[in-house]
């Protein structure tokens, strides 16, 4: 999820003879600061995540996201980036989208471990939990690369102090694109942190657009049908007891935002917590 943004800054991108990316540090602007890549991964043609040294002075808020990218022409070219672990975690991991004209994801789909990309130093946004009112059920409603987020709510020990189940829905074309949030989720289940918490009160429920899966259809169709909520055993959305979180592409922000307050659902930020929250920065 994000959007592309150049900044001027005097470094410099090169390419080696064995197709590595290496960047030529001069000086490092202040607003960045250079980590290293120590992992990536695969998941389809269109998708891939990758994780990063975190600098000791780095911190962030689960949920939040933060500028990275590379150098192009002579300046940085950086993209906002929802952080993928949780705020706890030693390094930073990250979920994206190939674009193979894209300005940024066209470059960064091709480092490798070793590699140094740009980490902007003012992660900030409003998926987070101190921007939802308490409740009971903490639903994160997300497709595609939007599971991001999520990725480091759901391994927040807050999260289940805040809050007695968490319902995590991700929707996607193919049956392949929910690979990410399956191993995210198992892995969550059996992380030695939170796994305890977790055990009982997470539930991962995934669905598909394009192909056949037990569970079919965008996520407002499958909330407006009330399917969600037969699927899952529940009521549903009770303002008084569920919180909601929102990701995905600027369309699905808009769709899922109106079905939520037809429902009766507030929407909150930071400054005046809600029963809802959405990534402004993705909303265009």
């Amino acid at each position: 999820m994000g959007i592309d943004i150049l900044v001027s800054c005097p470094w410099a991108e090169r390419w080696n003879g064995v197709g590595r990316m290496e960047m030529k540090p001069q000086t490092i602007p202040g607003s960045v600061n250079l980590v290293t890549v120590v992992d990536v991964h695969h998941w389809t043609d269109t998708l891939f995540s990758f994780r990063v040294t975190r600098p000791d002075s780095f911190r962030f808020r689960s949920g939040e996201f933060v500028m990275i990218g590379l150098m192009v022409n002579g300046k940085p070219l950086l993209r906002a980036y929802s952080v993928a672990s949780p705020a706890w975690d030693h390094e930073l991991d990250f979920y994206s989208i190939k674009v193979q004209d894209g300005p940024l994801t066209s470059r960064l789909q091709k480092i490798q471990v070793g590699d140094e990309i740009l980490l902007g130093k003012k992660p900030t946004g409003t998926l987070v939990l101190d921007a939802l009112l308490p409740g009971k059920t903490l639903y994160l409603l997300s497709t595609g690369t939007g599971i991001a987020p999520f990725a480091s709510v759901i391994r927040d020990p807050d999260t289940y102090e805040r809050f007695e189940r968490v319902i995590l829905t991700h929707t996607c074309r193919t049956v392949a694109e929910l690979a990410y949030g399956e191993k995210l989720v198992a892995d969550t289940i059996n992380d030695p942190l939170v796994g305890e918490m977790v055990d009982g009160r997470l539930i991962h429920y995934t669905s598909t657009t394009r192909e056949d899966h037990p569970h079919t259809g965008r996520i407002t169709d499958l909330i407006e049908s009330g399917k969600l909520f037969t699927d899952l055993g529940l009521p549903a959305f009770n303002p008084d007891n569920d919180r909601v979180m929102i990701c995905g592409s600027m369309a699905m922000l808009n769709d899922t935002k109106a079905v939520v307050e037809a429902a009766g659902l507030e929407e909150g930020s930071n400054a005046k917590p809600g029963q809802f929250v959405i990534e402004k920065a993705f909303a265009g």
